[in-house]
């Protein structure tokens, strides 16, 4: 009875103006390291409720606990600093508890400690629980915001606010960007294999804050400051770890652009360097838009290089089997260099075929690979064939 009486007078002063519990709670805070001591939000009290009535805390007093976890993780507070300053005040407050008082013997002990206890685990399971969810509707959030930044960034909407916006995920719009674009065997997704390995590593260079990793319409895509020497290297690198080298990928590598406008021109000028040396079967996996102007140049007028290609080559069509084998021979002729014998290589026949197929193509045509214009002639009309899909599609 002495012992009791000395727990009673130890307890919490009984002060409507004042919180019984604040100088426990202050201790407990200063034990977890100064996590703020308000995120107990009447907490100890809860627990003098369950150890006088020995009920377990009540549906509305377990949100209470749901809601501290979101604010504690909405303020950045760690989950473990807050389960630290609540398994703290837990043991501080037990000999203060109400309940102790009339707990005659250690059955009853025991029972107070059941009920105390278990309160104690249901509250920190409600605020871990508060707490991981507010943390995935933050990422959720995040996502959301990076996603719309993003689609707005490469498709050129809302130009006026991107540079604002882009300080927040490490882009300086400012100065001038290049835009690498990479086409995989599936198309790349945020948050995917190979765009977590590459952004991975990427993110190890001191200067991976001014890089944008991301995805778009299937394509991995890396924005990079112009100033920022061997970023792009270091990404067709790692695209060629992540995706192996058996696999089928391109890159295709912008103009240097400036300003927010030029992040989507850059873009555009890689994805267009892509198409170009998928039409074309270009030798190579990286290609730049600046090395393929000549093709922009040939599409820029695609009547006049449909009329090239129809007036040179709709002869063809009348050999047996089609022009194919006899388009694939130009095509290879004029990338050996007009070497024979590399084009034989190339195309694993003996040189007197590259041969016999060239006459035969200057006998359909009237145009001969050894004359300068002619073969000229030849040359952008089989790229022309190439880039708007001829034979399988009819030129106009």
């Amino acid at each position: 009875m002495e012992h009791m009486a000395r727990i009673k007078r130890s307890g919490p002063a009984r002060d409507d103006t004042v919180d019984p519990w604040a100088g426990v709670a202050d201790r407990a805070s200063r034990q977890a390291h100064g996590v703020p001591a308000e995120l107990l939000d009447g907490y100890l009290a809860d627990l003098d409720e369950v150890s006088a009535s020995g009920r377990p805390l009540g549906p509305d007093r377990v949100r209470v606990r749901h809601d501290v976890g979101a604010r504690a993780a909405a303020q950045g507070v760690p989950l473990g600093g807050v389960i630290d300053l609540y398994l703290g005040a837990t043991w501080l407050a037990w000999p203060l508890l109400s309940g102790v008082d009339d707990a005659k013997d250690p059955d009853a002990v025991r029972a107070l400690g059941r009920a105390v206890f278990q309160a104690a685990d249901v509250a920190v399971e409600a605020i871990a629980e508060g707490y991981d969810k507010a943390q995935r509707w933050s990422v959720r959030q995040e996502e959301s915001f990076r996603r719309e930044f993003v689609d707005d960034l490469l498709d050129g909407r809302n130009l006026g606010q991107l540079a604002e916006r882009a300080e927040r995920f490490g882009l300086r719009l400012a100065g001038s960007n290049v835009v690498a674009a990479v086409r995989c065997p599936q198309p790349a997704v945020d948050g995917g294999e190979v765009a977590r390995a590459v952004e991975s590593s990427l993110n190890l260079r001191p200067d991976s804050r001014d890089v944008l990793i991301t995805t778009k319409t299937g394509l991995l895509v890396c924005v990079v400051p112009d100033t920022v020497v061997g970023v792009l290297d270091e990404f067709t690198r790692q695209v060629a770890v992540a995706l192996g080298g058996e696999a089928t990928w391109w890159v295709g590598i912008g103009r240097v652009q400036s300003g927010p406008g030029g992040v989507v021109r850059s873009f555009e000028q890689a994805r267009y360097a892509l198409d170009i040396a998928e039409r074309l079967a270009l030798p190579g996996r990286v290609h730049r838009a600046g090395d393929l102007l000549v093709y922009q140049v040939l599409l820029r007028d695609s009547a006049a290089l449909a009329d090239l290609v129809s007036v040179v080559l709709e002869p063809l069509r009348a050999v047996r089997g089609g022009p194919g084998p006899l388009l694939d021979t130009l095509a290879a002729y004029f990338a050996a260099g007009q070497v024979s014998a590399a084009c034989a290589r190339e195309l694993q026949v003996g040189v007197r075929t590259v041969t016999y197929r060239l006459r035969r193509v200057e006998e359909l045509t009237g145009y001969s690979v050894d004359d300068p214009p002619q073969a000229l002639s030849l040359h952008v009309a089989v790229l022309g064939a190439k880039l708007l899909g001829w034979p399988v599609t009819e030129v106009p």
